[in-house]
């Protein structure tokens, strides 16, 4: 690719229009292509667990280093932020997951997971391999760049809130905007989808110890049953969504643990359950925690019984909020490169992302990538051991993301030259 250089901002801007275009058809070239595939079957075989990215880390690192990247490391334990630019204002950045889930892969091919229990079911191995295609991409055409890129490579999505750590690290200081990407076997290649406004519910998870007297199940009168007054709470959590929540305001609380007893004959001491519940509004979410510990202990004192509720604070997330101009300017760049008609109005969705923290801090934009192969049979959502990502899609997240950094920069130049101290990027 030639690498166009001039100190003549206008004309920088006539260059990067000229190769926006270009970034999908040159990410196609087995230049790009093949090393995306090598990079994300190398993470694939080998996948870390959150806080726990070490090898993936260090991988990504060989590669910014033989680029001639700068970054900074470690963020947040094994998250890496590197930097492509002038190192001054305006700052857009670019944001992958690295962490896998603790589960067995069951798909049987030549890169399956080389490590028991763990698997890369979610496709953050392909996000990885496509912002460093983006990057690759994005290097060559560092000189024509009117301000800087971040790229946040971010451990601990799944349940770790690897973003709110790197948030509190500064991984954003300076930083005006972010964009980010999710593989989606609902839509296929070509497709992309994304929405303004809340897209991803706000998340937590509650486990509650609910502690009676137990005893010989022939003599109830005896005893303070926990799994009755267990029974009582499950019952009660799910008219908070029925009976309290607004219809029209999403709302889920769901128990999906039960603990307790492992005789037919003998009550229990205590019974442990847990679930998790999830909200469209910050308000809602508030609330619905505040009356899930409110039933949970005041119907367990009703059954004679005593609980105690705590709450999973690393995995709460707020709400994925995307911002209204970063969306305009997703619908543009990505209508340009696939074809408005492929560029569809994402649904509402329960799920959570710890994007969220950082689109919560400053305006953010995430959208979900179409891979669905209709010739593998009916795709496998994520988390699932049968889990499998349609490595041709990679070009155009590597595109999207290159395209998307590059058209903010052009169309949001820094509004003074002089960048006040404190605002520029040593790394550069």
């Amino acid at each position: 690719m030639p690498t166009p250089i001039s100190s003549n901002p206008s004309l920088n801007k006539e260059v990067l229009a000229r190769i926006r275009p270009d970034f999908l058809e040159f990410a196609k070239k087995p230049v790009i292509m093949d090393w995306m595939i090598g990079i994300r079957r190398k993470i694939h075989e080998n996948p870390e667990l959150g806080y726990e990215e070490f090898e993936t880390s260090k991988l990504i690192r060989a590669e910014l280093d033989l680029m001639g990247i700068l970054y900074k490391y470690p963020i947040a334990g094994t998250g890496i932020v590197g930097y492509i630019g002038t190192g001054k204002p305006p700052f857009v950045a670019l944001r992958a997951d690295m962490d896998a889930l603790a589960m067995e892969e069951l798909v049987e091919w030549e890169h399956k997971s080389k490590v028991p229990g763990k698997m890369h079911a979610c496709g953050h191995d392909a996000h990885v391999a496509m912002l460093l295609g983006a990057a690759k991409m994005l290097q060559e055409h560092r000189n024509d760049l009117q301000g800087t890129i971040v790229l946040i490579f971010q451990p601990a999505e799944e349940g770790g809130g690897g973003a709110k750590q790197m948030l509190d690290a500064g991984a954003l200081d300076n930083v005006d905007a972010i964009f980010t990407l999710h593989v989606s076997t609902r839509h296929p290649i070509g497709v992309v989808a994304s929405r303004s406004g809340p897209l991803l519910a706000a998340t937590s998870f509650f486990e509650a110890v609910i502690t009676g007297k137990g005893g010989h199940a022939a003599l109830p009168q005896h005893t303070v049953d926990p799994i009755l007054a267990a029974a009582n709470v499950i019952v009660s959590l799910q008219h908070l969504v029925s009976r309290e929540a607004d219809p029209l305001d999403s709302q889920v609380v769901s128990v999906g643990k039960f603990q307790g007893g492992g005789a037919f004959n003998v009550i229990p001491d205590s019974v442990t359950i847990g679930g998790t519940f999830r909200a469209f509004s910050k308000e809602s979410f508030v609330q619905l925690k505040h009356r899930i510990e409110e039933v949970i202990t005041k119907q367990a004192s009703v059954q004679r019984s005593n609980a105690k509720v705590t709450f999973d604070e690393k995995s709460t997330y707020p709400v994925l909020f995307n911002n209204k101009e970063l969306h305009e300017h997703f619908r543009q760049v990505a209508g340009e490169m696939l074809g408005i008609q492929n560029v569809v109005q994402a649904e509402l969705e329960m799920g959570g992302e710890d994007f969220a923290f950082f689109s919560e801090a400053i305006p953010g934009l995430f959208f979900f990538l179409g891979m669905k192969n209709e010739t593998q049979g009916p795709p496998q959502s994520g988390h699932s051991p049968y889990y499998i990502v349609n490595e041709d899609v990679f070009p155009y997240g590597a595109a999207l993301h290159a395209s998307l950094a590059t058209s903010y920069l052009s169309e949001n130049p820094a509004k003074d030259t002089s960048a006040p101290e404190g605002s520029s990027h040593d790394e550069l």
